[in-house]
């Protein structure tokens, strides 16, 4: 009994190595966390024993091997798909075979079709978002990124002009370039094309300016009738912007975000103005915001000038910000938050998690001791599962396959024969309740 007490002390010692062994190969494995192998004693007692107080101990056992699932370093990769958990939480994932799975490693990268992988091939899980990165369905589904398609083009519905009038600027009287302040903005029609706008300012009264299309328009007006330009009246402009004596400007005679009428070089295209009347071929409308314009006695300036169209665009990269949530850039230079949000899991007990490739080790070990027996023997290894079994007879032209749902009380044995000259083998893991057996022809296995 002494010897056999004492091996046990061996045993458990060379398991704890193997854990050490397994902890310090694994230094540099992302997201791996250590374990520890929790040790027991062990006391015997004869039945009906009213005290153990003199029984000596018959050794000690491994008990538990716990894993550390505090936190650990965070490093830079440069990587954008790489990312990182700070606290609890683990990365849900979906492997090849459908299952659930769970990781601490972020190492991700784009496969071929645009989805979010892990490095061993598990697809990353995620929750929908809108172009803002709101999501959109609480169901977690597959990443994907849209790396093949590009994105529309988006008409121009809006521009914003913010910039000042010099006060100082004299009453215009004739079509001279001096009397005109002018500036460009590149709008974009239902395609994508580009459609130049431009805007002249020309000062018709005190605190008055007529606004444009361009600057032809506003000399031919002036040359036209400089006088009733000059005594404030519109003309052929857009519209007219009026100021207050402070300088800003007056939206109860002004609108501030009057609408303007753009010209496309794409005349099949077809729109109605706000009222639902036909626009002429390739004529569409947009908001001008000028609501920020000022008259001050200072040089004419722009400051900002934006609008919200854009032609298509090609995927260019890809950012995820500290919420998990994924923006994708364009070659058109938008961006949009409309990749997902990576999904977090948390568990109350993670010691409760189960190692899934050491599973999967320990499973294909376990063939392994049955490989040189019968299929009736590996299917005594999972005697407590119910097993979805595909046999599979490999010859030299064909691979036949037949599926059944049993358990071992229902098992036939005519459905995996033990014959001698076939091998079985564990083919492939699909579930936690599925194994496939493999028949082999040993012509085959040369």
């Amino acid at each position: 009994m002494s010897y056999q007490t004492g091996l046990s002390g061996l045993t458990a010692a060379s398991q704890n190595l193997d854990v050490i062994g397994n902890n310090i190969a694994n230094a540099s494995t992302v997201g791996m966390k250590s374990s520890t192998a929790e040790f027991a004693d062990l006391v015997a007692s004869a039945i009906g024993s009213g005290s153990m107080a003199n029984t000596p101990g018959i050794g000690t056992t491994v008990s538990n091997i716990a894993q550390n699932f505090s936190q650990g370093n965070v490093n830079i990769t440069g990587n954008s798909t790489d990312v990182a958990i700070n606290g609890d939480g683990f990365f849900q994932v979906t492997q090849s075979d459908g299952s659930t799975a769970y990781t601490r490693d972020g190492q991700f990268q784009l496969d071929k079709n645009g989805f979010l992988m892990t490095s061993s091939g598990a697809n990353v899980m995620g929750y929908p978002t809108d172009n803002t990165g709101k999501v959109t369905n609480t169901t977690t589904q597959k990443l994907q990124l849209p790396t093949g398609a590009p994105i529309g083009a988006n008409a121009t519905s809006s521009i914003v002009a913010t910039l000042n009038l010099n006060a100082s600027t004299p009453i215009a009287t004739t079509g001279t370039a001096a009397t005109q302040f002018g500036t460009t903005v590149t709008a974009y029609d239902a395609q994508g094309d580009a459609v130049p706008v431009s805007l002249y300012f020309v000062k018709s009264a005190l605190d008055t300016w007529n606004v444009y299309g361009s600057s032809a328009a506003a000399t031919a007006d002036l040359s036209t009738n400089p006088t009733a330009i000059a005594g404030g009246t519109a003309g052929t402009s857009m519209f007219q912007m009026v100021f207050n004596p402070d300088g800003t400007l007056n939206t109860t005679v002004t609108p501030a975000t009057p609408t303007i009428t753009l010209q496309s070089v794409n005349t099949n295209i077809q729109n109605n103005d706000a009222a639902g009347n036909p626009l002429l071929p390739g004529q569409f409308q947009a908001t001008l915001d000028i609501s920020k314009a000022t008259e001050y006695g200072t040089s004419f300036a722009v400051s900002s000038l934006t609008q919200n169209g854009y032609t298509a665009g090609q995927f260019t990269g890809l950012s995820i910000d500290n919420k998990g949530v994924i923006t994708t850039t364009y070659s058109n230079g938008q961006t949009l938050e409309s990749g997902g949000m990576i999904a977090l899991a948390t568990f109350r007990n993670a010691q409760g998690l189960t190692n899934a490739q050491h599973e999967l080790q320990k499973l294909e070990a376990s063939f392994q001791e049955a490989k040189a027996d019968n299929c009736h023997d590996l299917m005594r290894l999972f005697e407590a599962r119910d097993l979805i079994c595909v046999a599979q007879t490999v010859t030299q032209g064909a691979l036949a396959r037949e599926e059944s749902r049993f358990g071992l009380s229902h098992y036939r044995g005519d459905f995996c024969e033990t014959k001698p000259e076939w091998r079985c083998s564990l083919h492939q893991r699909l579930d936690g309740n599925t194994a496939i057996l493999t028949k082999v022809a040993p012509s085959i296995l040369k």
